[in-house]
């Protein structure tokens, strides 16, 4: 029987030592000398101090900010611990309220003619760093009125960084909140 069990144990043992560290070693190390940035959480320094991330996303609430979608991790916004989508489905009294309710905010806030879809509804992961063009140019105006800025600085501001489809076609358009938030800051020095 022990003749059976041994090499079970060892492959097993010897596997487990491959595939389950020194492999990922490996890998990680890989990523950290070709993609040092992507490697360590693509994260955005302001001033030489970490404000966030260009991979999750973060709650701005100030009408002197950009919003980002929702986040459909509750109770607290963008929590990365509890990432997921709210499973709500199409027929779903609960997501017809909550959408209705992050419309009515934006109307309330100013936005006028169509709300786009990012707007109003949570991401897959409720992480999301990224919102859609559309939503951000929805936004300009708030902004600019709160900072008394030109609503024309503002959308030159959106449109030099924004973010267009990768390699062309790969993706949707999109404007990182973060990155947008912290050139706003630069812009009023």
């Amino acid at each position: 029987m022990l003749a059976q069990i041994r090499p079970a144990l060892v492959l097993t043992a010897l596997f487990t030592v491959l595939l389950g560290l020194a492999y990922p070693l490996a890998i990680t190390g890989i990523a950290g000398l070709a993609f040092p940035g992507e490697a360590r959480g693509s994260l955005i320094e302001h001033d030489g101090k970490v404000v966030g991330s260009a991979l999750i996303g973060q709650s701005f609430v100030s009408d002197r900010y950009f919003w980002p979608r929702p986040s459909a991790t509750g109770p607290d916004p963008y929590n990365a611990d509890a990432s997921s989508g709210s499973n709500l489905g199409p027929t779903s009294a609960k997501l017809k309220d909550t959408v209705a309710a992050n419309i009515a905010k934006l109307r309330a806030s100013g936005v006028t003619g169509s709300v786009p879809a990012d707007a109003a509804t949570a991401s897959g992961s409720g992480l999301d760093p990224d919102i859609s063009p559309e939503f951000a140019y929805a936004q300009a105006k708030r902004i600019a009125a709160a900072r008394g800025l030109s609503e024309k600085d503002v959308l030159d501001l959106i449109a030099e960084v924004h973010e267009g489809r990768l390699m062309g076609f790969i993706g949707e358009p999109r404007v990182n909140v973060l990155k947008l938030n912290l050139a706003l800051d630069k812009l009023q020095g």
